[in-house]
């Protein structure tokens, strides 16, 4: 294992070491058409800190369908709480007008939903193994009560409200309820009063282990390995009367039918003991392709009779609901004055809005404008309170040029981490992005340390990962201030969120935002219970060196 490390840590810094003498090529070469025209200069390198403001933004109403992977258990966060989530899905057969033959009975029904996994090696055995910790949350040894109802609530495609506009549904996680909502722009849905049949009454544990299903006995038993999943037996006279006694009928005819006929399931978790709740929290896979409920049955005269399977997916709407119950009261904070603590957290929670040049007061003169000034500061006059352009790129032409940018970020030391310890905030990223345009900022795009495979090691030039030492976060923002004085874009707010995996960029809409710059945030914030709580920018924050910054680093000739 230590020679894998060797081997890998020496590509990564080769290939740091190379991007540093690019961007400085880069940036010099910029230099010397933008300001060393007008005559050869020496540099100097300064840096500045600009007057940010950082403030929190409570969550409501987030977007909780079409969502990569769904939330579901029991998590209890030492430092915000509990939150409780649910899935609401469709399920729909792979094929229709099926012919299930003569005499069938079901031999077995069983569902399987793949836990959301890493590749991990091999195993004594030398067969691939598997890890869900980066998508377990909580205690791994605890147990969840787990209770699936068929669902009669129609989760409908389109939004009747507008026209060609797919129908979206967003949380409602109030504090204090113990039934599972959604929201629609006009509606409130309370899904536990659409379960109807159980289906499953189950506790259980996620497990890493893949899943072995054996086919034959003796020598001709053949065994199959598959990710590890949640798999379990369903009751068979139920299926037999809702999916083989409707051969021939318009509910097995196509999908539109049979959405209607059978509007779906209902996952509801829950603590096994509410007394003493305990837990954990899971990503299901319900996308995946392993995802779904075969029927086995056997079928035709008793002297020879056959095997056969008839499989249901979940291909169709799904969503995730949530249930809170917080330690701490989550605010909208004060976007002035910037706040002493910003709370991030998922799964319905908070964020951190920063203004990267300060909210300025517009009443009062004496607050100078930051972004005004900055402006001024890097670009070339022409002299009649404008600014030079390059004519070919149709860029400002700039005099002082950035060579680095990055908002350093403090984790509070106070934190609570319960019973986990120090390591239980490890693995966590911060995911910055454009809250205006609602997408990734430029410095993500052009990251080149995408890690498909393991999201902690992905975009750590512009993300960084958290130093466990100083606990701190480094967000590169380089070229998002470079766009805006280059360019001049207007994107001068950047979302936090707590993320763990920045490779999800998905964006999830907010329901009626009160907010005009925040009408959607990422996705895989909704996707984690995790919170975290950092240093703000207020001028109250001590020690001061854990305040929020943003740095800039720049070159400019000694003569400018």
């Amino acid at each position: 294992m230590k020679k894998t490390i060797k081997a890998f840590k020496f590509p990564i810094t080769f290939l740091l070491i190379i991007l540093s003498f690019i961007a400085c090529d880069k940036d010099f070469s910029v230099i010397e058409s933008d300001v060393l025209g007008k005559g050869n200069a020496n540099f100097k390198i300064d840096s500045l800190m600009l007057p940010i403001s950082a403030y929190n933004k409570k969550l409501n109403a987030l977007q909780i369908n079409n969502l990569n992977f769904n939330l579901l258990g029991f998590f209890d966060d030492p430092e915000f709480g509990q939150t409780t989530a649910s899935i609401v899905t469709q399920i729909v057969p792979t094929s229709f007008n099926p012919d299930f033959g003569d005499n069938p009975v079901i031999d077995s029904v069983i569902l399987s939903i793949p836990y959301v996994n890493r590749p991990n090696g091999v195993d004594d055995e030398g067969n691939s193994a598997y890890s869900i910790k980066d998508s377990l949350y909580g205690d791994e040894t605890a147990t969840i009560k787990l209770t699936i109802y068929r669902n009669n609530y129609f989760l409908r495609n389109f939004n009747p409200n507008s026209e060609n506009s797919i129908q979206n549904y967003f949380s409602k996680a109030d504090d204090g309820t113990t039934d599972n909502f959604a929201l629609t722009e006009n509606n409130t849905i309370n899904f536990d009063n659409h379960a109807s049949d159980i289906i499953k009454d189950t506790i259980f544990t996620p497990s890493g282990d893949a899943i072995k299903t054996t086919v034959g006995e003796g020598d001709d038993a053949v065994t199959t390995r598959t990710p590890p999943a949640f798999r379990t037996r369903l009751d068979k006279p139920f299926w037999k009367s809702v999916i083989i006694d409707q051969e021939g009928q318009p509910e097995l005819s196509n999908a539109s039918n049979f959405y209607d006929y059978f509007r779906g399931l209902y996952f509801k978790a829950e603590p096994e003991n509410p007394a003493d709740p305990k837990g954990n929290m899971v990503l299901m896979n319900l996308g995946s392709t392993d995802a779904n409920i075969t029927i086995h049955y056997t079928k035709g005269a008793d002297d020879s009779r056959t095997q056969a399977t008839y499989t249901l997916n979940f291909r169709g709407n799904r969503l995730n609901t949530f249930i809170n119950n917080y330690n701490v009261t989550l605010t909208d904070g004060d976007p002035l004055l910037g706040d002493e603590k910003l709370y991030l957290k998922g799964a319905e929670g908070s964020m951190s809005i920063i203004d990267l040049f300060g909210n300025e007061d517009t009443d009062n003169n004496d607050i100078p404008d930051a972004l005004e000034d900055f402006i001024d500061d890097f670009r070339m006059s022409d002299g009649n309170g404008g600014y030079l352009k390059d004519n070919s790129t149709g860029n400002f032409l700039l005099k002082k040029l950035i060579n680095q940018a990055h908002l350093v970020v403090y984790e509070d030391k106070d934190i609570n981490n319960g019973t986990y310890g120090n390591d239980f905030h490890k693995y966590d990223r911060i995911y910055a992005y454009d809250v205006k345009n609602n997408i990734p900022t430029i410095d993500y795009s052009i990251d080149p340390t995408e890690n498909t495979q393991a999201p902690f090691n992905s975009k750590i030039i512009h993300l960084s990962q958290r130093d466990t030492v100083q606990k701190k976060y480094k967000i590169r923002l380089t070229e998002h201030l470079n766009n805006i004085l280059l360019r001049d874009s207007t994107n001068t707010k950047i979302g936090l969120v707590l993320s763990t995996n920045v490779n999800n960029t998905a964006s999830a809409q907010i329901l009626n935002s009160n907010d005009d710059d925040l009408t959607g945030i990422p996705a895989a914030a909704i996707l984690t219970p995790r919170g975290t709580v950092l240093h703000g920018s207020n001028e109250n924050v001590l020690p001061e060196g854990r305040r929020m910054t943003l740095k800039v680093f720049f070159t400019e000739p000694e003569n400018n």
